[in-house]
């Protein structure tokens, strides 16, 4: 307790819980890391760690309320005075604002960052647009867990996702026997989220039928399961979000106006990863982490060229692809990575192995260079495949062919594990045959 002491601010001082979460997490990523502790001694601490943390969550909740009741109605007025970034940054923190995992100051980001913080203790709906990858869930979240609603439920639907035949199902429930199939009643999202917060990701790729359907329950807060005529009603803080533009799709027909204007009360727009920069170091130490946490080894340490393509890349695929590219690093690499792990479709050409001289590369008349994929997406998958490929196979090798213990290592299901060795031909007793060589 006397570590947990030092990170603790004096009783009566104004330090920011913000602050005191800060320190809890440097504790939690010294603790995940430390050589001189036993593994269930680390994770015993990590378990106090998260409770305490979770504890000054809630806290934090009342704190920011009576925080900006003071600030609103305080004796004097405040007067909003030009900001850096930075400074920006800190009084978030200062307010025991939750960020959810957002990082950075752009001042794109902290524009998002701060409307999202007015918009949390009110009931108005919030739309979301930005690229795919862009982190709008995360920004649904922001705005969740800064509002009264915190301690309520967050549903998250993808409507995407849904066939359009069972959207109405899908977001208001049935009643047991209302088609084929509804063999019970069941609550649809709109019902979860009863009082808490629903998140329609993709909401433009919402048939127009459901269209009409959400815009009435966002008009009259009612809604009715398939198959009854009882009305329910239902308090839901709607917070939709977009990789589209809706104003076109309005334009050719496949997004009403009407329902555009009820979401779009409160506008949120999250720039790129290319134009958040500074976000990236952050980033790729977070992402780095985690995948090691969820590798169970050690954060891959990145080559000096490697790191200096990672912070220059201007990844099209935002910050969902740069998460899978330190996935992807921390599984195919020893303790270092460098640019030869990086997938081929975006490899510097620095990085290819020299081109094979003429001697090298002869083959059989019989057999044929392999075609290029036919399109990036093709490419991709590839890439993707062959990541998975080779990651199988080391960790095989690391526990000599046993698929029980690579099972446990990765905390996964084994015959899940079993269905991607069958898809990529790996048979483990050949692991355990190299394995027997080797020592002998």
């Amino acid at each position: 307790m006397k570590l947990f002491n030092q990170n603790l601010p004096p009783r009566g001082t104004m330090m920011s819980y913000a602050g005191l979460l800060e320190r809890l997490e440097i504790l939690r990523s010294t603790l995940r890391w430390a050589n001189s502790l036993d593994r269930p001694e680390i994770e015993k601490l990590l378990r106090q760690a998260n409770a305490v943390r979770d504890e000054v969550m809630q806290l934090s909740h009342k704190e920011r309320f009576v925080q900006a009741a003071g600030t609103h109605f305080g004796s004097q007025p405040v007067e909003k005075l030009e900001q850096t970034s930075g400074e920006r940054k800190q009084a978030l923190l200062a307010r025991s604002f939750v960020f959810e995992g957002t990082f950075g100051d752009n001042p794109r980001l902290l524009d998002a960052l701060e409307t999202a913080e007015k918009a949390a203790p009110t009931d108005l709906p919030v739309l979301i647009d930005g690229e795919s990858g862009t982190g709008k869930e995360l920004m649904a979240k922001v705005v969740h867990a800064n509002g009264a609603r915190a301690d309520k439920p967050y549903i998250s639907v993808n409507c995407g996702a849904i066939p359009e035949s069972l959207i109405e199902s899908e977001l208001f429930g049935h009643k047991r026997g209302a088609f084929t199939g509804a063999a019970t009643d069941r609550k649809g999202k709109f019902e979860s989220a009863h009082k808490g917060t629903i998140f329609l990701d993709e909401i433009g790729e919402l048939p127009l039928q459901g269209q009409v359907k959400l815009l009435r329950v966002l008009q009259s807060h009612e809604i009715q399961r398939v198959g009854s005529d009882e009305t329910i009603a239902v308090d839901a803080r709607i917070v939709a979000a977009t990789n589209k533009n809706l104003r076109k799709l309005i334009e050719e027909g496949q997004f009403r106006e009407d329902l555009f204007y009820r979401l779009s009360v409160i506008h949120v727009s999250l720039p790129p990863l290319r134009e958040r920069k500074d976000e990236i170091p952050l980033l790729l130490a977070y992402y780095g982490d985690e995948a090691a946490e969820a590798l169970k080894r050690q954060p891959v340490v990145l080559s000096p060229r490697l790191r200096a393509f990672l912070l220059e890349y201007t990844y099209p695929g935002n910050i969902r692809e740069l998460r899978n590219l330190m996935y992807r690093l921390s599984c195919l690499a020893g303790d270092s990575a460098d640019l030869t792990q990086l997938p081929e479709d975006i490899r510097p050409a620095a990085a290819a192995p020299a081109p094979a001289t003429s001697a090298s590369i002869a083959l059989p008349p019989s057999v044929t260079p392999a075609a290029p994929p036919a399109s990036l997406a093709e490419a991709k998958r590839a890439a993707s495949d062959e990541a998975e490929r080779a990651c199988l196979e080391r960790g095989l090798k690391d526990v000599g062919g046993t698929v029980a213990e690579l099972a446990r290592r990765w905390d996964m299901n084994r015959s899940h594990l079993q269905i991607l060795l069958k898809k990529h031909g790996l048979h483990s007793k050949d692991f355990r045959q190299r394995d027997l060589t080797t020592k002998g």
